[in-house]
């Protein structure tokens, strides 16, 4: 069976979004993938340890459908709609990221200089990985939730503190990427 493998264009995808969008306003959910989190340790027995996972995970069953379709988009994504040909980057982010340290730049979504099991697995890629796990679980809850529920639930709601959390994104990975990470690798 061949599919098309290309990207799907804005015009498809955009209201595919907007349609989930309205129909978790209507019924009164929201779509975050950190709230997923937090009711998969609340199933673990977190609970009997941490106040902030004591509460009725039952009734955020449903949520857990947005991991298993993670998990399924994923699969679906990467064996029939990937394709395989170099990623179109300009020779000035070519020439940059080549100045970072990577080598054959724009020919995998995950660079072997990062997520390379030798990388992963070493003092330096552990400490990176708890340190960041770190940061991103505490921004998280400092922030009110991730990325995505912010970006995608609280904007198309219009609140005001998804917006600051959004553009606070944004900041940290600029300072990340510009700043921190040179330094780091």
């Amino acid at each position: 069976m061949e599919f098309i493998k290309e990207p799907w264009p804005w015009y498809v995808s955009g209201p595919c979004i907007a349609i989930v969008m309205f129909l978790l306003l209507y019924f009164g959910r929201t779509f975050g993938m950190s709230s997923n989190l937090r009711t998969l340790c609340a199933i673990g027995g977190a609970g009997k340890h941490t106040e902030f996972f004591k509460f009725d995970w039952k009734s955020q069953r449903w949520n857990l459908v947005v991991v298993l379709g993670a998990f399924i988009g994923g699969f679906i994504a990467h064996h029939f709609l990937s394709n395989p040909v170099d990623i179109n980057l300009s020779e000035s982010t070519i020439k940059d990221l080549n100045e970072l340290g990577f080598k054959n730049a724009g020919q995998s979504l995950l660079p072997p200089e990062l997520f390379d099991w030798n990388n992963i697995l070493s003092l330096k890629g552990l400490s990176i990985l708890i340190v960041g796990g770190f940061f991103v679980g505490f921004g998280t809850r400092y922030a009110g939730g991730c990325t995505s529920g912010h970006a995608i639930t609280g904007l198309s709601s219009l609140q005001l503190p998804s917006l600051i959390a959004v553009i606070g994104f944004f900041m940290g990975g600029l300072l990340m990427i510009h700043l921190i990470y040179p330094i780091i690798f």
